[in-house]
């Protein structure tokens, strides 16, 4: 099992969700304080809402934004808390697809997608006034457009 997990989490109809294949989850919402702390730690990442990569680890790791420690189980799931933003979020029993049993601590860092995540293609053609010049067009697609494991919505 890898140290490291990386989901890339949207908004869809109000809601922080995740879709991850390999896991068998789609659209798995964060909910009860889960989204509330998500909305603080992407707070300065522009147009989070279409998608942010989440990596997280039971151990911490370089670069990891927020430590968020076990509090007690209910409902099958488990809450954690930040001491940062003294805020608690629930995880769901989807927990249990990246761990075996519910971490003692949970180490997270919040951060744009990658340009990997944006489906870019250009072409090249030659201008109408010079053999020589080349107009390069550039189209970006921002991740609206599904990713690996994404559904449309």
């Amino acid at each position: 099992m890898n140290a490291l997990r990386v989901i890339h989490p949207y908004k869809y109809e109000g809601l922080w969700v995740f879709d991850d294949a390999k896991a068998g989850l789609v659209q798995e919402p964060f909910v009860s304080g889960a989204d509330t702390i998500i909305d603080r730690m992407v707070a300065d990442i522009p147009n989070a809402y279409q998608g942010f990569t989440l990596v997280f680890s039971d151990k911490p790791f370089p670069g990891y934004q927020g430590e968020f420690e076990w509090r007690r189980e209910e409902h099958e799931g488990n809450w954690y808390h930040n001491a940062e933003l003294d805020m608690e979020g629930w995880l769901c029993p989807a927990l249990f697809k990246y761990f075996d049993s519910a971490p003692p601590k949970l180490y997270a860092q919040f951060k744009a997608k990658s340009a990997d995540h944006f489906r870019m293609s250009f072409s090249a053609t030659r201008s109408l006034t010079s053999s020589h010049s080349t107009l390069l067009v550039f189209q970006v697609f921002l991740p609206y457009e599904p990713y690996e494991g994404q559904v449309h919505r």
